[in-house]
């Protein structure tokens, strides 16, 4: 090994970073993935920190409870609208949500993910209304929420290599990468 402290994977740095943060974003969406063995060496690195991250955050939230203004719907879930000196206007209802609001480090240690992960976009499997049924996923509730909760009281090694044989093509050692 070369005494750089991460490996290169015959890269250039922003294909070696959009790469490992595609297959970190992946690993903990769906929970394992197959790929080379270096490359499952970064991922692990990376996927490792941000969980841990996740832990030691967990809890460090205040419930605050806020108004929002929410437009009111009829049967048809349209929006309701009234006419106001000539204007259509929309009708807002005042409702009262609990939200989490991250104390400062929390707030950090979710920028911190964010600056790794990629935004996730669930589809409907059955490929039906793609557009209408699509939702994003927040890959920061999940992981405070799921992901951090299942390794509480494990210090570290929060994924699993097994190896699976040489690919096909070129010969390269695969594995599968999992959380554990």
């Amino acid at each position: 090994m070369t005494g750089s402290g991460y490996r290169k994977l015959g890269k250039t740095a922003a294909q070696r970073k959009a790469l490992l943060r595609n297959q970190v974003t992946n690993l903990l969406y769906h929970g394992k993935i197959k790929t080379t063995e270096t490359r499952a060496k970064e991922v692990r690195r990376l996927a490792e920190k941000l969980i841990t991250l996740a832990v030691k955050e967990k809890d460090n939230f205040t419930e605050v409870e806020v108004t929002a203004k929410v437009a009111k719907k009829d049967a048809n879930g349209k929006r309701v609208k009234e006419t106001v000196n000539g204007k259509k206007v929309t009708v807002f209802d005042e409702v009262k949500k609990t939200i989490k609001k991250d104390n400062p480090s929390r707030l950090n240690a979710r920028r911190k993910m964010l600056s790794v992960l990629y935004p996730v976009t669930e589809v409907p499997a059955d490929g039906k209304k793609v557009r209408k049924l699509t939702k994003k996923v927040d890959m920061c509730a999940k992981l405070f929420d799921e992901i951090a909760p299942k390794y509480v009281d494990r210090k570290g090694g929060y994924t699993r290599i097994i190896k699976i044989g040489p690919r096909k093509g070129d010969g390269a050692p695969e594995v599968i990468i999992e959380l554990v």
